[in-house]
């Protein structure tokens, strides 16, 4: 493995600044190095290193390293959905459930990497399309959650629910998230949702603020299609695909979700997904010593 891609969050100098220590780092092991073409930091790039856009990226490379947060990830993860290409986030952001690498373990990690000591795992995505009437307006992916939400406006809006046809229910809320198993950490789960964990291939539904107490958050099998209408919006409502505007949408609007396409992240095999959550969440208690 030496055709490495490398993309980070934008406008962000410590960022920027690694990315230069880490391609001249994978320079000198004799790697070929691809850049985020969209990147302004021609400071630091090396000539030696090759300008691509992210929609060619996957078939260049061989591994892409994201420096930044969940958010850069997320961005450039959709431009390798179904690509079988690992993608290793190195974590400059905040929690970093999904770049969960830290700073000062990135080169040992690459390097192990580029010995072919990998282990990665497969996060489905989310398939979102808005209809008014026959006409079909938009789609797109989401590895995160498609949100239904009501804009700008303060009051709630009403839609309903069906999944495999069938009418699930009917609610005014501020919105709807419909979250996979890697955004059941994000969104979903500050509005009350479980944590899924990522082997589970389910859809989670939380509500956000339900006018009703009784509607509660529910797990769907992540193979069902699931049919939403926007019934009643004071002003237009709105389709997010990981916290960027799809589109906004009008009474009567529908949208379909179903599962996508799958992206294949890179973890540490020597730290499992209990001890990454209780790392992240400041999760009390210590495992108890064996006298």
């Amino acid at each position: 493995m030496n055709r490495i891609g490398i993309t980070i969050k934008p406008d962000d100098d410590p960022a920027c600044e690694l990315m230069g220590e880490l391609q001249r780092w994978l320079l000198d092991k004799g790697c070929t190095v691809y850049i985020d073409e969209t990147l302004d930091h021609s400071s630091v790039c090396s000539a030696l290193c090759h300008r691509l856009p992210m929609r060619s990226m996957a078939a260049e490379v061989e591994l892409l390293i994201v420096l930044g947060g969940d958010g850069t990830l997320l961005h450039a993860a959709r431009h390798f959905i179904d690509s079988s290409i690992p993608i290793l986030g190195i974590n400059l952001g905040r929690l970093g459930f999904l770049t969960d690498t830290p700073i000062g373990s990135m080169f040992d990690v690459v390097e192990d990497i580029l010995a072919g000591n990998l282990k990665t795992k497969r996060h489905f995505t989310l398939m979102a399309e808005v209809w008014r009437g026959d006409k079909k307006l938009a789609q797109g992916t989401a590895m995160n959650d498609v949100v239904l939400e009501r804009s700008a406006h303060p009051r709630m809006i009403s839609f309903e629910m069906a999944v495999r046809d069938q009418f699930v229910f009917r609610m005014r809320a501020d919105g709807l998230i419909l979250a996979t198993p890697a955004g059941s950490t994000a969104y979903a789960l500050s509005a009350g949702g479980p944590i899924v964990h990522p082997l589970v291939e389910a859809i989670t539904i939380v509500p956000v603020c339900p006018h009703t107490l009784s509607n509660r958050p529910i797990v769907l099998p992540a193979d069902d299609v699931i049919q939403l209408r926007l019934v009643e919006s004071p002003l237009t409502a709105a389709v997010n695909l990981d916290g960027i505007e799809l589109m906004q949408l009008e009474e009567g609007d529908r949208l379909t979700i179903a599962k996508g396409g799958y992206v294949s992240l890179v973890y540490l095999p020597d730290r499992h997904y209990f001890e990454m959550l209780r790392s992240k969440l400041n999760w009390a208690g210590q495992l108890a010593r064996k006298e």
